[in-house]
């Protein structure tokens, strides 16, 4: 019969096959024979469907709570569960003391399964394989690195500062944009209320006076009118051209194209190029420290770089180390990757200190990208400001106008 299977393999990597085999016991068998750890096989007829119920289930596990709050409780998790290894607790009883605290939810789920795992029998890295919405390729082989090393209750030390560098690093590009956001829907409100409430009241006085208006005036009559008559039609095609926009950024290439502005927009790029470098550089630091190769760990950070012109460097990077070059010839760019890092780099490799002055550099760079967000907020907030002044004092003053220069006409006449 013919069958579909997904396995881990001893590296940690997710593994989708087929083969054929006289029953399911004997495919599990073979299977475990050649090094994989079975998560799920089934008949190939029924494979597509299981396929699309986990993959929904994964989806949705993955968009509650939000990728911050999964980075925060992987991080508590991981700082729980280093203080109760590095204590001599076995590990299930380890994994089984923090199900056991952990509030009713999804990630107690997901601990409640490794836990599982773990008691039959499973390495902790397979075991966390099968959830990869909260342990990524990077945190399952670093604790792989520490299961082979017998040095589990450190790797988990680093795992946990990693996972709160970024939960942190996501909390300030959130928390920085909320206020200049709030500014722009209050501007739109603002704008959208005078034209719709505000103007028509004066709309009769306008035809009373039975005088020219001023050109702003009747522009300002003429968007309310056309606002108020075919507002759903407003509606429609904002609704329609943000979830297009929003559809195409999601896209392969909407998100490639997006990443280039990022990296080409002047500021923008700045900032861009400053968080970026930090997370490689604490990536890579605490995979060189936890003795990776340094060629995987350049492999393991251009995955989670989240941008692909970052991405193209890192399989830049990952192309010259395998030419037997230094890595350093690969971060020499200034204008993606900032200079402190190609220090580093450069200094680490000749000194064979390349995880300590990576790890420096990124505590370096995360102080500066906080000065600079802030720096950058502090600019934005007051631009917005001025604008909606601008837009509601010209609307208030295109409205008033008629009246000034009826009142000037009548005291000239006077």
């Amino acid at each position: 019969m013919k069958l579909a299977y997904q396995a881990i393999n001893q590296q940690g990597v997710a593994v989708n096959d087929r083969l054929e085999a006289a029953s399911i016991e004997e495919a599990s068998e073979s299977l475990r024979s050649r090094g994989l750890f079975v998560t799920e096989i089934l008949p190939e007829e029924e494979s597509s469907t299981s396929s699309a119920k986990s993959g929904t289930g994964a989806a949705g596990g993955a968009r509650k709570g939000g990728k911050t709050r999964r980075l925060r409780e992987v991080a508590m998790f991981s700082r729980q569960l280093q203080v109760l290894v590095s204590t001599g607790t076995p590990l299930a009883d380890a994994v089984a003391a923090l199900e056991r605290q952990t509030r009713e939810g999804a990630f107690r789920s997901v601990i409640a399964t490794i836990r599982r795992d773990v008691e039959e029998g499973s390495p902790l890295s397979l075991a966390l394989a099968q959830h990869p919405a909260y342990f990524d390729e990077v945190y399952r082989n670093v604790v792989l690195a520490g299961e082979s090393s017998g040095s589990l209750d450190g790797m988990l030390d680093r795992l946990a500062t990693l996972s709160r560098k970024q939960a942190q690093l996501r909390g300030q590009l959130t928390g920085a944009m909320v206020y200049p956001a709030l500014l722009i829907v209050i501007s739109i409100t603002v704008t959208v209320i005078m034209l719709t409430l505000v103007l028509p009241r004066f709309t009769g006085l306008f035809e009373t006076l039975d005088a020219p208006l001023p050109a702003t005036t009747e522009a300002l009559m003429w968007a309310s009118g056309l606002l108020r008559a075919y507002w759903w039609a407003f509606v429609l095609v904002l609704a329609a051209g943000a979830g297009g926009m929003v559809g195409w950024l999601r896209s392969e290439q909407g998100a490639r194209w997006w990443d280039r502005v990022l990296v080409s927009v002047p500021k923008v790029s700045v900032l861009t190029r400053s968080f970026a470098t930090a997370k490689i550089a604490r990536l890579m630091g605490v995979l060189v420290e936890c003795n990776i190769p340094l060629l995987e760990a350049i492999q393991l950070s251009q995955k989670a770089t989240g941008n692909s012109v970052y991405t193209e460097l890192m399989q830049q990077a990952e192309q010259t180390v395998v030419s037997g070059e230094l890595a350093s010839s690969a971060f020499s760019d200034p204008k993606l990757i900032d200079p402190a890092f190609y220090e580093a780099v450069r200094n680490g490799e000749q000194s064979g200190k390349l995880g300590p002055l990576l790890l420096t550099v990124a505590d370096f760079l995360d102080e500066d990208n906080d000065v600079r967000l802030r720096s950058a907020t502090s600019l934005i907030e007051p631009l917005i400001l001025i604008v909606l002044g601008l837009v509601v004092g010209g609307i208030a003053i295109s409205m008033f106008l008629p009246l000034f220069d009826l009142t000037a006409t009548a005291g000239g006449a006077g």
